[in-house]
């Protein structure tokens, strides 16, 4: 595999809105897959697609801000941060419907510029939230850099590009399971996923939530809480729920999928941020 070519000329974009951003530092920090995004004190960089080419781009996060750095025009640069960070979200209009919920109530009003963190690259996504699933995210991190740098490409600035759909689709399964040590159904569902991506599956925001759903459970491996997981970070639809989280039915006090619905019916539009501010408060206890 050849390097990628180096970055053209860098430019810097600095995107205001009201945000907060530690629990988006805390959660790229849990999520970041080895090799392929850094995330150093208030800073985030990885590889992203500009035209033919992948550049380094880094955000700084900061009270009020984002600024974004990276070889690409500034009106990319600016629609990557908000894509990443949430930052057309009406923060207000969340916190509006959340401020009353007995549960989600004081979170909401304690963080009310609390973002949902997005990510730039769904077949990534869909990956590594398929690695994620039943172990710990340190696990998960773990079996996603060994992935990338079995199969990625080597880009800019020490960064790895993650592996394409078709750099895994013709893989034997047993291949991928000695190499990133994960079971044979673990990885006859990578390889499943990257040969629906290579035959046109695309996870972006903007495309058809129901197909996309549909398509996605169809996968062997891709259950109801993947699905709503990659709609909440990758679809950017604010009213998905992954209702069968572990972490949200402990928080609610309950032990099923239908009491977290029936508790979530409070929260639209906006049951993706309730979740957020839920998994916040326990799992990075910020």
């Amino acid at each position: 595999m050849s390097p990628l070519p180096p970055p053209e000329q860098t430019n810097a974009w600095t995107v205001h809105a009201a945000l907060d951003p530690a629990p988006l530092l805390a959660s790229l920090r849990a999520h970041a897959v080895p090799g392929v995004e850094t995330v150093e004190d208030s800073s985030v960089r990885r590889l992203v697609p500009v035209g033919e080419r992948l550049v380094t781009v880094s955000a700084d996060l900061h009270d009020g801000q984002v600024a974004v750095r990276g070889a690409a025009p500034t009106e990319v640069l600016d629609a990557v941060a908000r894509r990443w960070f949430g930052l057309d979200d009406d923060v207000s209009a969340v916190v509006d419907v959340l401020a009353l919920d007995p549960v989600v109530g004081p979170l909401a009003r304690r963080r009310p510029h609390l973002r949902v963190l997005g990510h730039l690259d769904g077949f990534e996504a869909t990956v590594t939230t398929v690695l994620g699933q039943q172990v710990s995210l340190a696990a998960a991190r773990t079996f996603g850099g060994r992935l990338a740098a079995a199969w990625g490409r080597p880009g800019p600035d020490g960064l790895l590009a993650f592996p394409r759909p078709e750099d895994l689709a013709d893989l034997d399964p047993a291949t991928i399971q000695a190499t990133v040590r994960i079971t044979g159904a673990r990885a006859r569902s990578l390889r499943a996923v990257a040969e629906a991506f290579a035959d046109g599956l695309d996870v972006h925001p903007g495309a058809d939530p129901v197909d996309t759903r549909r398509r996605l459970l169809a996968l062997p491996g891709v259950g109801p809480w993947t699905v709503e997981y990659l709609a909440l970070r990758v679809l950017a639809d604010r009213d998905a729920l992954p209702a069968g989280d572990v972490v949200l039915r402990r928080a609610l006090g309950v032990d099923s999928t239908a009491a977290v619905e029936a508790a979530a019916t409070r929260w639209r539009p906006w049951r993706a941020y309730a979740a957020i501010h839920l998994w916040t408060s326990r799992a990075y206890a910020l």
